[in-house]
C-alpha cells in the first residue's frame, strides 16, 4: 500500500542528465480547498531584498510574488497563497495564475540586496496525513480541474494539473414546505452543450424514471423535484438523480469537495411537505456516502379523490 501510495504522488526525475542544482526545501507546500496554493520557505534574513516563485511548463510561466515576513530567530519567511485557474469560460475574470494541463516546474528566484539574482529548484515536501476527516486533494469548486503536488523521483517538487472531467455537481436545495428545489452545476462541458433533462430514478429498480426539464443559466440548472409524480406507495422509495447533458447522463452529486465522508457532514432535516394535489408526503433530501444526491419520499397521507361533480 505505501509503495502504491508513493507511485500515485511521483512522477519521472525532471533533472536527468544534468549537473546537480541548487535547491531549496520549503517549510509548507499545499493545494487547500482545490484551489489555494499554499507556499512558503524560510531564508536568511539578509539574503534576500525580494523574492518570486515561478511556475513553468514547457513555454508557458507565471509569476507568484512572495511575501518577506521577518522572524525572531533571525531568518525570513517568504510566504505566498493564491488561488489557482485552470482555462475554463467560468475562471474567466478570477484572480490568480490560469495553469493548464500537465506538470508544472516551481523555481524560487532570490534578489539579494546587491540585486544580484539566484535561482534554486524546490525539493519535495512531506506528505499530508491522509487519514483525517478531509481529503488531502480534491477538484476545483470552481473549475473542477485538480491541482495536486507531486514529486519526482529524484526529490524535487512539481505540480501536476489535470483537466476537469465531465461532472454533475449538487451546489446547493432549497427544503420548502410543498416543494424542494436542487441546484447545481455542470463541468466538461461548452455552454452550448449545457441543455438537457433532469431525470429520478429508483435506486434498487422497479419503476418508470420521473423526469422534468430543469431551468438553465449558463453551465448552472435548478429544478424542484417532481413528487406529484414519485409517491403513491405505502413504502418508502430512493430515488437517485441525474441530468442529461452532451449526450451523456450525468449522476448529480457532491465531488468537489475535500470532505472525506460527506454523508456525515452534509446533514439535511426530514420533513413533511405539502402537495398540490392535496396529499402530504414525508421527504428527505441528503448526500448518501459516496457523494452522490438522493431522495427518500413516503405517502403520509395520499391524494383524495375529486368530489367535484362532473357537469
Amino acid at each position: 500500500m505505501r509503495r502504491r501510495v508513493e507511485r500515485l504522488h511521483t512522477v519521472p526525475a525532471i533533472g536527468g542528465g544534468l549537473r546537480p542544482r541548487a535547491h531549496i526545501s520549503p517549510v509548507h507546500f499545499s493545494v487547500s480547498g482545490g484551489r489555494t496554493l499554499n507556499f512558503a520557505v524560510a531564508v536568511a534574513r539578509g539574503r534576500v531584498g525580494s523574492a518570486v516563485l515561478v511556475l513553468t511548463h514547457g513555454t508557458h510561466r507565471v509569476e507568484l510574488p512572495l511575501d518577506v515576513e521577518p522572524q525572531a530567530d533571525g531568518t525570513a519567511l517568504l510566504t505566498a497563497t493564491s488561488p489557482l485557474r485552470y482555462e475554463t469560460p467560468s475562471e474567466t475574470g478570477r484572480r490568480g495564475p490560469m495553469l493548464t494541463s500537465g506538470l508544472w516546474k516551481p523555481t524560487l528566484v532570490l534578489t539579494d540586496p546587491q540585486g544580484e539574482t539566484h535561482r534554486a529548484a524546490v525539493t519535495a515536501f512531506g506528505e499530508p496525513a491522509a487519514d483525517g476527516p478531509t481529503r488531502v486533494y480534491s477538484p476545483s469548486p470552481t473549475s473542477g480541474a485538480l491541482f495536486r503536488i507531486v514529486r519526482s523521483v529524484d526529490g524535487f517538487a512539481l505540480i501536476k494539473v489535470r483537466a476537469p472531467r465531465r461532472h454533475a455537481e449538487f451546489t446547493d436545495f432549497e427544503l420548502r414546505w410543498d416543494r424542494v428545489t436542487v441546484h447545481g452545476r455542470v463541468y466538461g462541458f461548452a455552454a452550448a452543450e449545457a441543455r438537457g433533462k433532469a431525470e429520478m430514478v429508483l435506486r434498487r429498480g422497479g419503476g418508470s424514471p420521473v423526469t422534468v426539464t430543469p431551468e438553465w443559466d449558463g453551465d448552472r440548472f435548478r429544478f424542484d423535484v417532481p413528487f406529484d409524480r414519485m409517491g403513491g406507495v405505502d413504502h418508502a422509495r430512493v430515488w437517485e438523480l441525474f441530468v442529461h447533458v452532451g449526450g451523456q447522463r450525468l449522476k448529480i452529486a457532491r465531488q468537489f469537495t475535500d470532505v472525506r465522508y460527506p454523508r456525515r457532514v452534509f446533514r439535511t432535516p426530514i420533513r413533511i411537505i405539502a402537495l398540490d394535489n392535496g396529499s402530504l408526503m414525508r421527504v428527505h433530501a441528503y448526500v448518501a456516502g459516496a457523494g452522490a444526491l438522493v431522495v427518500s419520499c413516503v405517502d403520509v397521507i395520499p391524494a383524495s379523490p375529486s368530489t367535484e361533480e362532473v357537469a
